[in-house]
């Protein structure tokens, strides 16, 4: 899987000095003049390698100001960034996994952009997700940069030949296991069909694909502070016995259980899968000749939701080129970039007024995917990593608990997680 849903929280590890944070709007230091090109540093991840790098060429090829692009191993990201954050030798631009975006606001890292966001003509259509993590008290210091959003996939061919209708994915979690559950009496038999799959052992994959069922039912998973976990409440434990049916009666693969995300997307692709939660990236990947279905995630009883993951961008608070960086980054919201870059390559869209383009007009699915991005919701959260993707953390031991182990654990696991919010 190219998108890494774990990681680390640098809170109380990153170190700036108040110096070094820049004013609204302003750069963080003594800029470069401006009587020539400006060759500008940026940083992200593996995760989102190949959308940066077209964003970059495409800007390089058309502008007299260059950025060089530094990609960094995802494992080892948020160490570099924390490194060099304690040494003030950030780049100009770096992005960052939108979930800890809090993370680096709440230390200084990022220039305070809210003058600039509100000139742009499109300032309200931007990602409201990832505005809302990229907002301090009231000042803005990102924009979305990349999005993945969790949908659902089934796959048309194995539901004809389980007598389901091809043309119609489940608009209930409850169809949805209905579903899956008849595609493996149907197809089953031989172990190589499996009605559904999720990773059992991989805290971010269960948040990614189970929480936005909480929020289609109306519900939530936390306080908006981020600081109170709500994981014990009838929503969640809707959604947890559902999955946990369709566990104990062999409807998901045999490896769910152990699944640590690396391989979860890798079933689906093969053929082997018939409806299961996936993120809208994989959708680009998969084989030309499948005929593949992709649904919003359903509660229950219905609703819709997304978990609107991805990346956001922003500019050091150090850099000494702050112009040249904003030139970049508000280009890269642009109409241009957004529909002739990104949207011709069917990757999400940052701006929800472009969902609808002359690219993604030539797939219902790609359409249906850009217009969750207003619908979605990205939980907030200052210790998220430690609590929710953290292999230790509280929450995979609550999540495992619910599914597979003895559910009546949940309300002491649901406080260790508030107890991991809270510290």
């Amino acid at each position: 899987m190219r998108r890494r849903l774990a990681g680390i929280s640098l809170l109380g590890v990153l170190t700036l000095t108040a110096a070094a944070c820049g004013s609204a709007g302003g750069g963080g230091g003594s800029a470069q003049p401006s009587d020539g090109p400006v060759t500008i540093t940026m940083w992200t991840r593996a995760a989102t390698q190949a959308q940066s790098e077209r964003l970059v060429q495409a800007y390089n090829s058309s502008h007299k100001n260059q950025v060089k692009l530094t990609v960094i191993p995802t494992d080892n990201y948020q160490p570099r960034i924390a490194a060099a954050a304690g040494a003030k030798q950030l780049p100009d631009v770096f992005a960052a996994d939108v979930i800890f975006v809090p993370n680096y606001t709440s230390q200084g890292l990022f220039l305070d952009v809210t003058d600039k966001i509100a000139a742009l003509p499109y300032k309200d259509k931007l990602a409201p997700s990832h505005m809302k993590l990229g907002t301090l008290d009231g000042r803005q210091y990102t924009l979305p940069h990349t999005l993945d959003l969790s949908v659902w996939f089934w796959n048309k061919d194995l539901y004809e030949k389980a007598g389901l209708d091809p043309e119609q994915g489940p608009k209930t979690l409850k169809e949805f296991a209905e579903q899956a559950t008849t595609i493996q009496e149907k197809l089953g038999k031989d172990g190589k069909v499996h009605g559904t799959f999720f990773g059992g052992n991989c805290g971010g994959c269960y948040v990614f694909t189970f929480w936005p069922s909480v929020w289609a039912a109306g519900a939530q998973v936390m306080n908006p502070e981020g600081t109170t976990s709500l994981n014990d409440q009838a929503a969640m434990t809707d959604v947890f016995k559902i999955y946990r049916g369709l566990y104990e009666n062999k409807v998901t693969g045999p490896t769910t259980k152990e699944e640590q995300g690396p391989t979860w997307t890798g079933f689906f692709p093969k053929g082997e899968i018939g409806v299961m939660p996936m993120p809208s990236t994989t959708l680009g990947l998969m084989p030309a000749e499948m005929k593949i279905g992709v649904t919003p995630i359903a509660g229950p009883d219905g609703g819709e939701s997304t978990f609107v993951g991805g990346d956001s961008v922003g500019i050091s608070a150090t850099t000494q080129h702050s112009d040249a960086a904003w030139d970049f980054l508000s280009w890269t919201v642009s109409d241009e970039a957004q529909v002739e870059v990104m949207a011709k390559n069917k990757d999400v869209l940052a701006r929800t007024d472009l969902a609808a383009n002359k690219y993604s007009a030539e797939d219902p699915r790609v359409v249906m995917i850009n217009s969750l991005v207003a619908k979605g919701q990205t939980p907030f959260a200052l210790r998220f990593g430690q609590t929710f993707n953290d292999p230790q953390g509280p929450w995979l031991r609550l999540a495992r608990e619910a599914v597979f182990g003895d559910a009546a654990k949940v309300p002491q696991l649901n406080a260790e997680i508030t107890k991991s919010l809270q510290q």
